[in-house]
């Protein structure tokens, strides 16, 4: 089983949807979607989980190598919606990781709200992405 991703651009910040399970063998495959969006955005990427059913720890090491990545870029990383079989521990060399428990409210600590996708966005999915 792998994941499906979901980014999305609207002006400065990023929101990088994950749905599945980030286990070992999605990890190959989230480091794509991370390598998309360092190439495709500038600013905060919030790592919006709600559709992920659960994760493994080689997922949530990827989370922080994910981390490390866009920190290297001048970007950080932010999580929605964790799923609730457990919290993510980066390591301590691993950048701040700020955890929102959901979408709605990680869009707010940036004082910006849902909006339609035709309001300026820009997306880019995998085929498999749920509609």
């Amino acid at each position: 089983m792998t994941i499906e991703w979901r980014y999305t651009v609207e002006q400065d910040l990023g929101i990088l949807s994950v749905a599945g399970y980030l286990g070992p063998a999605a990890v190959r495959r989230f480091g794509g979607a991370v390598g998309w969006v360092v190439a495709r955005g500038t600013g905060p990427v919030i790592l919006d989980l709600t559709e992920l059913r659960s994760w493994s720890a080689e997922g949530q090491q990827a989370i922080s190598e994910a981390a490390r990545r866009l920190a290297g870029t001048g970007r950080c990383l932010e999580l929605a919606a964790i799923p609730a079989d457990g919290s993510l521990v980066p390591p301590g060399d691993c950048p701040d990781i700020p955890v929102h428990c959901d979408l709605a409210a990680a869009l707010a600590a940036h004082a910006r709200r849902p909006s339609a996708p035709e309001e300026g966005q820009q997306a880019w999915r995998t085929d498999g992405w749920p509609t």
